[in-house]
């Protein structure tokens, strides 16, 4: 009974050996220069090729595994802006608008540098949209319209002008014929605070009858052509995406 169990022994010793071999063989060994293992959250990008987890510790760092070139994810902020320190600026983005170093181009690249996606040519189509917007608003006493597109100084202005003119029962009809242009005549910014003169040139039917129905300003079958010079403001950075009409100049 001992022999047997003996010789039991041995066998089972030697399967063990056996198969701790082949595992071995099958297995490898550790030598130091195993690949870690993959993250399953890292970017795929940041997996592929050599030095994964370098690529990955240089993006999370700011920096490409490379130290200069990749791609890197930028948060959002002032050292994105496009003022920052080597960002790239195209010297003809105000092209047809304001000269190189022009006193209007600097004006524009402070607004640029605090909300980098200004568009000028947008603003500028806007801007025209809004003269016409007023212009008709003022002469129709839509109070309502203009509150939302004036200052507070400027609307009381216009809302002391329509009052008088209800007053006197006078009624202004105009139609606009065209905007010709929207000239940038200056550009301000101080304060996070942006200013913008344009100085608009449109054709327009407009004449203002009395209580009794004459014609007291004006003509209702001529065009005539009008000059006007307003500024808008914006404090820029903030929600409200609005620009406010705070000064007007009219001449002919």
């Amino acid at each position: 009974m001992q022999d047997s169990f003996d010789i039991v022994t041995i066998v089972f010793l030697c399967l063990a050996v056996f198969v701790i071999w082949r595992l071995r063989s099958v297995l490898g060994q550790r030598t130091g220069n195993e690949r870690p293992p993959v993250d399953p959250f890292t970017r795929r990008d940041a997996r592929n090729g050599n030095g994964q987890q370098g690529a990955a510790k240089g993006q999370a760092e700011g920096r490409s595994a490379e130290g200069n070139g990749g791609n890197v994810v930028h948060l959002p902020g002032p050292a994105n802006d496009v003022s920052a320190p080597g960002a790239a600026v195209d010297p003809d983005r105000w092209k047809g608008v304001a000269e190189p170093g022009s006193p209007i181009a600097r004006g524009l690249d402070a607004v640029a540098a605090a909300e980098p996606a200004f568009d000028i040519k947008a603003f500028r189509e806007g801007a025209k949209s809004a003269y016409e917007i007023i212009v008709t608003a003022f002469a129709q006493g839509d109070r309502k319209t203009l509150k939302g597109l004036l200052s507070r100084e400027v609307f009381d202005g216009f809302d002391r002008a329509i009052g008088e003119r209800e007053r006197r029962g006078e009624v202004v009809n105009t139609t606009f014929v065209s905007v010709d242009s929207a000239d940038i005549q200056a550009v301000e910014v101080q304060n996070q605070v942006a200013q913008i003169t344009i100085r608009f040139a449109s054709k327009l039917i407009t004449a203002t009858y009395d209580v009794e129905g004459k014609v007291i300003d004006g003509a209702a079958d001529e065009v005539a052509d009008v000059s006007d010079t307003w500024t808008f403001s914006r404090t820029l950075r903030s929600r409200d995406p609005n620009w406010l009409l705070i000064a007007t100049e009219s001449g002919h």
